[in-house]
Parts: C-alpha cells; sequence; structure tokens
C-alpha cells in the first residue's frame, strides 16, 4: 500500500507560510473527511485548521514542513471533533434487509448519525498526478470510509496517514507525540478491524479517471430511471443488489425487492424525475429532481453513489439530504440550471 511522494514535499516554495496555507485546502479536506465521514464536518473541520494556522503561523519556525503542521492541527481538531461521539453508521450496520413495502418505513434518523457522502471535485484535482488521484479516489469510497468509522480516533489517524497518505511511522509519531512503537502497534489493530470489515488494503484498483464502462453504464442506468423502465433496470441491477437510503434505516438486498420497491412500493414516487451525473467517493452516480413542485417543478430529491462491480450495479446508496446538493454544487430546483440535464434514451 503505498502512494508516490508529493512534488510539495521536494519543491522549495519561497513564498511566505500564510501565502501557501490555501494550497493544502483540497487535501486536507479528503483527510477530515475520512477522518469525520460527513462533508459537512470535514469543511468545518478544514476551516477550523486554517483559522488556527493563520493565528499561529507567526510562531511556525519551520522545524517541520507546513503540510506536516498542518496535518498535525488538522488531527488535533478532527480528534477533538470525534471524542465522545457515535460513529457515523450505514444503514446495514443497524439491522437485517426489510420488505419493500410501505410498512417497512420508520421515522428517519438525525442526518447527524449516518454517513455523508462526498463529491470527488472536493478532494481530487482534475490536474496532477494520476496515481495521486487514483489513491485520492479509492479511498474515499463509501465502503472504506465506513470501515473507518469502526475504529478509534487515533487509529483512525495512524491508518489514514500511514496507508493512504503514505507518511512514515516515525513522522506520524512525531505528528501524535507518541512512539513509533505505539504507532505501530495502533496500526496493526486498525488493519485487522478493517479486514473484519472486509476492507483488506486501501491501494487504488480503479484508474484516476471515471472508467468508460462504468460511465456507460451509468447513462443506461438513468435513461432507464428516468423511462421508469423496470425491465431495463432489472437487467443493470445484480442479483444480489443492496440499496440503502439513509437517513432511512430501511435497506434492501436482492434485485427482485429493489425492483419491487420502484415498480408496486414507495419508490413509485420517483416516476417522471430527472438526473444528472455525479462524481462521488470514487464512483459513478447521479442527482435526482422530483417533479413536486408547482405545476411540476422538478425539486432536489437525493444523491445517488452507484457501486458497480463487473458490469452490473451491485450497489446503490441514495442520500436523502438535499442540503447536499448545494455542497456539490447542485440547485434545489432543476428550473435555475436547466443546462445540468439533457433527455436520455435508454
Amino acid at each position: 500500500m503505498s502512494a508516490p511522494a508529493r512534488a510539495a514535499d521536494t519543491i522549495v516554495d519561497e513564498r511566505p507560510p500564510e501565502e501557501r496555507l490555501e494550497d493544502y485546502r483540497r487535501e486536507l479536506t479528503g483527510y477530515c473527511y475520512r477522518m469525520l465521514g460527513s462533508a459537512f464536518e470535514a469543511e468545518d473541520a478544514v476551516q477550523d485548521t486554517m483559522v488556527r494556522a493563520w493565528r499561529g503561523v507567526a510562531k511556525f519556525d519551520g522545524r517541520s514542513s507546513l503540510r506536516s503542521w498542518l496535518y498535525r492541527i488538522a488531527t488535533n481538531v478532527c480528534i477533538d471533533a470525534l471524542n465522545g461521539r457515535k460513529r457515523r453508521a450505514v444503514p446495514m450496520d443497524i439491522g437485517g434487509p426489510g420488505a419493500p413495502v410501505a410498512e417497512s418505513l420508520r421515522e428517519p434518523l438525525p442526518d447527524a448519525d449516518w454517513l455523508e457522502p462526498m463529491p470527488d471535485a472536493r478532494v481530487s484535482t482534475p490536474a496532477g498526478d494520476p496515481a495521486e488521484k487514483a489513491v485520492a479516489k479509492e479511498t474515499i469510497r463509501l465502503a472504506f470510509i465506513a470501515a473507518l468509522q469502526h475504529l478509534p480516533a487515533r487509529q483512525r489517524a495512524v491508518l489514514i496517514l500511514r496507508e493512504v497518505l503514505c507518511w512514515k511511522a516515525a513522522e506520524v509519531a512525531t505528528l501524535l507525540d507518541t512512539t513509533v512503537a505505539s504507532v505501530n502497534s495502533a496500526l496493526q489493530r486498525a488493519r485487522a478491524t478493517l479486514a473484519e470489515q472486509g476492507i483488506s488494503e486501501t491501494a487504488p484498483k480503479t484508474s484516476p479517471t471515471m472508467d468508460p464502462a462504468q460511465t456507460e453504464l451509468l447513462m443506461r442506468y438513468m435513461a432507464a430511471f428516468e423511462a421508469f423502465d423496470m425491465e431495463a433496470l432489472t437487467a443493470l441491477l445484480h442479483e444480489d443488489v443492496e440499496q440503502n437510503m439513509p437517513p432511512l434505516e430501511l435497506w434492501f438486498r436482492g434485485r427482485e425487492d429493489v425492483i419491487a420497491w420502484m415498480a408496486t412500493g414507495p419508490g413509485q414516487s420517483c416516476r417522471g424525475s430527472r438526473v444528472a451525473p455525479v462524481e462521488i467517493n470514487g464512483t459513478v452516480g447521479f442527482a435526482q429532481w422530483k417533479p413536486t413542485g408547482p405545476a411540476g417543478e422538478f425539486e432536489a430529491w437525493g444523491i445517488t453513489a452507484l457501486r458497480v462491480e463487473d458490469g452490473a450495479v451491485t450497489g446503490l446508496s441514495i442520500f436523502l439530504n438535499t442540503e447536499l446538493f448545494g455542497y456539490f454544487g447542485l440547485p434545489l430546483k432543476l428550473a435555475d440550471r436547466p443546462e445540468l440535464w439533457e433527455p436520455k434514451t435508454a
């Protein structure tokens, strides 16, 4: 599990430290998101980090790199935020799959209970080293972020710094004011916990750009969804596909139940929706607007991340928090950005 050394660590930048702080905002957002499991909390943590850095930059003595200093601040901010707080969950953590009927619905849980998605653009730049972009995408996939939630805060920091960002054990020990032996022990325990969650590695397995086959499958899925063509959707879903819909506890396993939810269950209300593609948590997905406004105006409903394996959709994570639309740069009313939507054909 390794990533290339960052060019920013090897090229001398003559600018004053206060002028360089913003250069690290994007990678710090990725780090804080992996720590906290929430896009909004990550943004707040990075802003807090920047404020603390601005206040303390006059005392920055250069004994460590500016990047290391910022990560030290960000780590402390995240650990403070995690102290005494329960981990963010996915519906599969709470109970078994339910039946695709209205009677299975319960009151939604607070948004703070759930893992939140992250737009790829917030943690990865279009330019830059392809290998670094691949690592950034692969290590924000929802399964990995969900598994990280099972780690205590300091173990979480150690694993991210060592396995994702490829810091040396001595560097992590210095950041956390501990010993190399303690860092190595924490890493071993964190790896064991991830293995129990079915996550055995953090190295990238996908291309740093959106895979053409995934893109083609996404377009077919969106066309079938807008047409509400159950036969076409069935052909795209794996037989063991899982669908979850935070902040609802309810989730399904199996193609028949997913289709039943849409065809005869409460999912029928999505008929007539319009969708637009998004890049989310290192995979493909789409935003959905339902015709629920005045005169059928299309209003924000949810953002879906697809898990794609072997040419089929194996997972659908549908986030029903409309506050996420702004974070993804999307409007609450499609009429405000009509260029986002184009007619689709299956």
